[in-house]
């Protein structure tokens, strides 16, 4: 079965720093793009950062650029988001995926994550 499963959600200070993992099992990472996403209450699903399968290629939306960084290790079949300075615009539900027919960043017919919860408060 192909799972996906993040971790390292909790609530944490403006200014805070937490990292997002993300385990991949029944299929090999190795060969799919894989992105995290957001979703905010009341807002539309959001692209935060993607990585190419070779890792050769990453993006970051404009929101988070300088302060997230998208990693993966293939052979552990895990993604990460290393995500510093957050602002409570940062609080959401990010969600992992990985996808084998895109280059960059996940579609919705790709695998994806059930959540896990960030909130940024103080």
């Amino acid at each position: 079965q192909v799972q996906l499963v993040e971790s390292g959600g909790g609530l944490v200070q403006p200014g805070g720093s937490l990292r997002l993992s993300c385990a991949a099992s029944g299929f090999s990472l190795d060969v799919y793009a894989a992105g995290w996403f957001r979703l905010a209450p009341g807002k539309e699903r959001e692209v935060v950062s993607c990585i190419s399968s070779s890792m050769g290629s990453t993006y970051h939306s404009d929101s988070v650029k300088g302060r997230f960084t998208i990693s993966r290790d293939n052979a552990k079949n895990m993604v990460y988001l290393q995500k510093n300075s957050l602002k409570p615009e940062d609080t959401a539900v990010y969600y992992c995926a990985a996808d084998p027919q895109v280059r960059l960043c996940p579609g919705d017919s790709g695998a994806w994550g059930q959540g896990t919860q960030v909130t940024v408060s103080s």
